[in-house]
């Protein structure tokens, strides 16, 4: 049997590092098997989900690599929900409730102040066909519960080995709101049931969902269930990275210059037994997949590890791979060799425009000492230079004037740069070569 995953994201906000993760372990786990990748928004909280969230999430997607063969929207599958609700309804799993929030909450408060658990205690179950119709009259609309067997329900996770899930500690989820939008732990069941899910692939925060949605599983009449991997959640040195707490969404990443190899190389990477580091490609991170090598830690995420692996990547890169990507930034004039002397020296791909404006830019040198000045023009190397120049440079400098340290190297930092800190100067003295430096050592205001 083919193995189909899906990443099943809300259209309420970016993508963040924790989504992400989600969607390369499912995306990882169909290339290594010949599988299938589906994408699938699921949108029935229309009062949150917005179009612009969803082209986000497309695009974001894209540009790590991930790739889908199929995209379903839940919006558009309203019907057939309201076909798996009848059926539930028919084999007494699914029941209406009269319930106000107000009135929940109480009855919740009042179970922790005995020391009970608060979960639902079945009154809907008692009421009689008067009292229903006594609430309806009333307007009050009915909520729609799953009545869960109260049996342990156990499963062979991927990750996790055998899970045990005590049935009486559950209380019978709310599958329909009152104002008939069906909730994601029943939409969910009957679209892994139609598109033929074999595996469901999430955190680890996802196990009590799936404990009540193996027992919709069973209600709804599926055979063959997907089988489950709960994912260990990231964490940071704050404490749990999700899209409730914030933290790493991928378009922030983006603009900061992070390259999609370095996430994905990142990320696939935490919580499992192979240490963090920078892939030579997709395709070796595929190859690279197996459950067995995930553990139960929570995987901790550390945005200056990324940013390191991001350096490591940039400092590799072709000058090929770049060129695009610096005519993104307007800077279409930067050639090859300007290239590779500067990607070792830089975090970011916005530094480069730093060292072409050194380089290149008029500037208004800064003069501590015109006649040292002059004196270290007199003794700048002839013909081409080369990454040993500047060592040449300054060993003469200092033979000559007896300085050294602060002294010998910051009055020539200012003529050359105009600037107190900067690019290794080493590197910018070579891209300077010896007419440019020669123009800035001598100048006279």
């Amino acid at each position: 049997m083919k193995k189909i995953v899906r990443f099943a994201p809300s259209p309420t906000g970016f993508l963040h590092v924790g989504n992400v993760r989600t969607a390369l372990v499912n995306w990882l786990f169909a290339r290594r098997n010949d599988g299938e990748f589906w994408l699938r928004m699921d949108d029935t909280d229309q009062d949150r989900s917005e179009e612009r969230f969803e082209a986000a999430i497309r695009e974001d997607l894209s540009w790590l690599g991930l790739n889908w063969e199929t995209e379903v929207r839940q919006t558009d599958r309203l019907e057939r929900y309201a076909q798996a609700k009848e059926q539930l309804l028919k084999a007494g799993r699914l029941y209406p409730c009269y319930e106000t929030p107000e009135e929940l909450d109480i009855r919740r408060k009042m179970q922790v102040s005995r020391g009970k658990p608060p979960i639902y205690d079945r009154a809907a179950l008692k009421l009689t066909a008067e009292q229903r119709q006594e609430y309806e009259q009333m307007g009050r609309k009915p909520h729609y519960r799953f009545l869960l067997d109260e049996k342990d329900v156990t499963w062979k996770d991927l990750v996790r080995g055998e899970v045990v899930f005590h049935g009486a500690h559950a209380s019978d989820p709310v599958l329909i709101r009152a104002d008939g939008i069906p909730l994601y732990t029943f939409c969910s069941v009957v679209d892994d049931i139609d598109m033929n899910i074999t595996h469901i692939i999430r955190g680890e925060d996802h196990v009590s969902n799936s404990a009540v949605q193996i027992q919709i599983f069973e209600a709804l009449g599926c055979k063959n269930p997907p089988e489950f991997a709960h994912l260990a959640l990231l964490r940071t040195k704050d404490g749990e990275l999700s899209k409730r707490v914030g933290g790493g969404d991928i378009r922030s990443l983006r603009e900061q210059g992070v390259f999609p190899l370095a996430i994905t190389s990142m990320l696939a990477r935490l919580g499992t037994s192979d240490s963090v580091d920078l892939a030579d490609s997709l395709d070796s991170l595929v190859q690279d997949f197996d459950f067995s090598k995930f553990g139960r830690a929570a995987a901790q995420y550390d945005e200056e590890e990324l940013f390191r692996l991001n350096e490591r990547l940039l400092h590799k890169m072709p000058f090929a791979e770049a060129q695009p990507l610096l005519a993104e930034r307007n800077l279409p004039n930067i050639d090859q060799a300007f290239w590779e002397v500067v990607r070792a020296n830089i975090h970011n791909l916005d530094e480069v425009k730093i060292w072409w404006e050194l380089v290149h830019s008029p500037i208004k040198p800064e003069i501590l000492d015109a006649d040292y000045c002059q004196q270290a023009a007199n003794l700048l190397p002839e013909g081409e230079w080369d990454n040993n120049s500047w060592k040449q440079f300054t060993d003469a400098v200092k033979t000559a004037t007896g300085r050294k340290g602060k002294d010998l190297f910051m009055p020539l930092r200012l003529a050359l740069t105009a600037r107190h800190d900067g690019p290794d100067l080493a590197q910018v003295f070579q891209l300077l070569g010896r007419d440019k430096a020669l123009e800035r050592l001598n100048y006279k205001g």
